[in-house]
This record gives C-alpha cells, sequence and structure tokens, in this order.
C-alpha cells in the first residue's frame, strides 16, 4: 500500500516524478535482475533524507526493503546519477526563472588545539631539538 502525500510518507508527486525517472537508469542492456519499483526506491532515499534516521530503521511499508534503497542510493551516487539529477532539476528550475543565486558566506572560525593536527612543525618553531634529561656533562 502506498501512503499519498496527504499522509505520513510524503512522496513525489506524479509530476515531480515524470521529471525525475527519465533521468534514471534503465535496465536496457543490464544484466541480472532488472530495476523495479524505481519510484518507491527515490521515495525512500527521500524519506530518508528528509527524517535522518539510519537505513535499518527504514520502514518497509509503504516502501521497499532498506538494503535495496541502500543498494541503490550507493549506486546511483557512484556512477553520478544523482549529480546528473540534480544538474538537470537545477537547470530546468534556473531557466523557468525558480532558483535565486544569492550566495551567503559564513566567516565563522573554529579553533582547534595545536595538537588536534597531525602536522609536523619545523625545529626552528619548537626550539630546537627535543632535550634529554641526562646531563649535557657526561665526563663523571
Amino acid at each position: 500500500m502506498l501512503v499519498t502525500s496527504s499522509g505520513r510518507y510524503r512522496v513525489l508527486s506524479d509530476e515531480q516524478w515524470a521529471r525525475i525517472e527519465p533521468l534514471l537508469p534503465s535496465n536496457e542492456g543490464r544484466r541480472g535482475h532488472p530495476f523495479r519499483n524505481g519510484r518507491r526506491v527515490v521515495e525512500v532515499i527521500a524519506y530518508r533524507y528528509r527524517t535522518g534516521i539510519p537505513w535499518r530503521d527504514l520502514p518497509r511499508e509503504p516502501f521497499v526493503p532498506w538494503q535495496t534503497a541502500w543498494k541503490r542510493h550507493r549506486r546511483y551516487a557512484a556512477d553520478g546519477t544523482w549529480d546528473r539529477v540534480l544538474a538537470q532539476l537545477l537547470a530546468e528550475a534556473d531557466a523557468a526563472g525558480k532558483v535565486d543565486w544569492a550566495v551567503s558566506v559564513d566567516a565563522t572560525i573554529a579553533r582547534a588545539h595545536q595538537h588536534a593536527t597531525n602536522t609536523t612543525r619545523p625545529e626552528q618553531d619548537t626550539g630546537g631539538r627535543v632535550e634529554s634529561q641526562e646531563s649535557a656533562d657526561q665526563s663523571r
């Protein structure tokens, strides 16, 4: 049972899905199990990012098993599918004048203790070599 957009799990409208579906990889020429439930997989991935829950906590109904969603998301991230979808949807929104390209820059500084880095400091900055605790006079 797929819950509609008025239900608990917001889903893509038919118009939104019609814009996204052609941008996803097709089953043509693909060996093995063909992709099924493409819309449900995309909806559960969007739901997961909207709620911030772990993959294993995704509700199986009305979506797909979490393993299916995770594998498909990982595959689409690796092959650049999500990048292409985003680029296309941004281009369409920009052409329609729906994107405001104003940029906000935050100059917040987060300081870390000097030992929090994994860099080394040159000898002249530390006052020379590490000093031995032994006496400099070795004749005794």
